[in-house]
């Protein structure tokens, strides 16, 4: 007995899948983006069966042999090699996302002018500018005699045409992939089935070439790369390019990368003449800084490998709404209420009546629950208008108990601060770091509640602290 089709029905915005068709994408409400997936239309069992090809034996090896090492690209740029593990591995994929005007483009046309010069070929496919746009952003960068083979070019077809009728390059870049399109689809350019055809092609040419391929692609306003989660998945690694185009930091990190670490990640500054790799982010994050002002704190954080001091700033403010704002940026805000519900009633700090603010300076992104420690103390700080020693750096992670809980690399944190001239540490108690290292004087505290006594313990103090909540 034939079994009834299923149909199969596809949002062409985030790839959602549905049982009907509906006006409205149930996932990112999007209108008349659904249409049927004519790959998906015809279940197991739908239709005629046709008998299974015969397979060949593929060959079984075993954990123990040999192991070589895989060999590297080295592009000229230290910030890019930091994060991909080592440098370009041939053979892979690299999908670069980023908001519009971050410096995506920028970044890849130093690479491959890096990489042209260095007697490798380099190809880069533009669809979203003409030539004379990309020559004129070369020339301003001081690249134009940099032997870059360049094209503007939207068909898949013809892209995989012009690739094979010449030697494969060392590096492929396309900009974007997002406007690729292949003949064999009707749908438009950009849609979930082109991307993903495009995105598997030219994966299938990088392997087979040995050309390391590197993608550019387009976010959500989520952050999110647009298009099918499943090309994160196709391809060897996925960096994200971040930063507020208002500060002139740029952020590259690795979410993903089978051929090295994750959460690695390198900092740029953009200059009139490109993107600079910053080779001590620490000294440039904290370039400004005035420490005599009450409210911020000296985070030690880890970035992947690498430790970066970074400074957070916090601002208590009398409130006249009914329900005092909470704005962060740069931190979670979840984690900013449960460490002030934490300060409230493990500590008696009162915040109920007051406005808070926190930011982490620089336009960074902090992530790491060690940044609890520096947080706390700068909300103490601007909440008694005490300021916090100026040479000082803080770090650990606050249970909601009050507890300061250990967190990783300490020696790295405190070596960090000790090169920028710091001179003591305010860390978790539960470490094997009993003793002055470096230089730097350790105090350790077990609960939130030693951080605040040294603000507290003045009556006065206290007393106009709770006046105003």
């Amino acid at each position: 007995m034939a079994r009834k089709n299923t149909l199969s029905f596809t949002c062409q915005n985030c790839g959602a899948k549905t049982a009907r068709w509906e006006g409205k994408c149930s996932s990112c409400d999007g209108w008349n983006t659904i249409v049927e997936d004519q790959s998906d239309s015809a279940g197991i069992g739908a239709g005629p069966l046709r008998a299974m090809s015969k397979g060949r034996i593929v060959p079984m090896e075993s954990l123990d042999g040999d192991v070589d090492t895989t060999p590297r690209t080295t592009t000229g740029n230290q910030e890019l090699d930091r994060v991909t593990g080592g440098g370009l591995v041939p053979g892979s994929a690299i999908l670069v996302g980023g908001e519009p005007g971050i410096g995506k483009s920028t970044l890849l046309l130093q690479i491959a002018a890096n990489l042209a010069n260095a007697k490798r070929k380099a190809v880069y496919f533009s669809g979203e500018e003409a030539t004379l746009q990309v020559r004129l952003r070369a020339d301003r960068l001081g690249l134009k005699t940099a032997p870059v083979a360049l094209a503007a070019e939207t068909s898949l077809a013809n892209i995989l045409a012009t690739l094979n009728s010449e030697d494969a390059p060392d590096l492929l870049i396309i900009d974007s992939i997002q406007t690729l399109w292949s003949s064999e689809l009707d749908s438009a350019p950009g849609t979930v089935s082109q991307v993903r055809a495009c995105v598997q092609k030219l994966i299938q040419f990088a392997k087979k070439s040995h050309t390391t391929l590197i993608l550019v692609g387009h976010v959500t306003k989520e952050g999110q790369i647009a298009g099918p989660k499943v090309v994160e998945h196709m391809v060897d690694t996925v960096l994200y390019f971040e930063g507020d185009k208002g500060h002139q930091f740029r952020i590259l990190r690795a979410v993903k990368n089978r051929f090295g670490p994750t959460d690695e990640i390198g900092v740029y500054e953009m200059r009139n003449q490109g993107l600079v790799e910053v080779e001590n982010p620490s000294a440039l994050f904290l370039g400004e800084r005035d420490g005599k002002n009450p409210g911020t704190s000296v985070f030690a954080g880890i970035e992947g490998t690498r430790p970066l001091l970074v400074e957070i700033q916090a601002l208590v403010a009398p409130s006249s709404l009914g329900t005092p704002r909470r704005a962060v940026l740069g931190w979670d805000s979840n984690r900013l209420s449960m460490l002030l519900a934490v300060l409230e009633t493990r500590c008696g700090v009162p915040f109920s009546g007051c406005d808070v603010y926190l930011n982490v300076a620089g336009g960074l992104k902090i992530s790491e629950p060690a940044a609890d420690l520096a947080a706390a103390a700068a909300l103490v700080s601007a909440r008694s208008a005490i300021p916090l020693p100026a040479d000082r750096v803080y770090f650990g992670e606050v249970s909601l108990s009050g507890a300061i809980r250990s967190v990783g690399h300490m020696q790295n944190r405190l070596k960090e601060a000790d090169k920028l001239g710091f001179k003591s540490a305010t860390l978790p108690d539960h470490t094997d770091i009993k003793q002055s290292v470096d230089g730097i004087e350790l105090h350790p505290v077990s609960h939130l509640s030693r951080l605040t006594i040294d603000f507290t313990k003045d009556s006065q103090t206290l007393e106009k602290m709770s006046a105003v909540s």
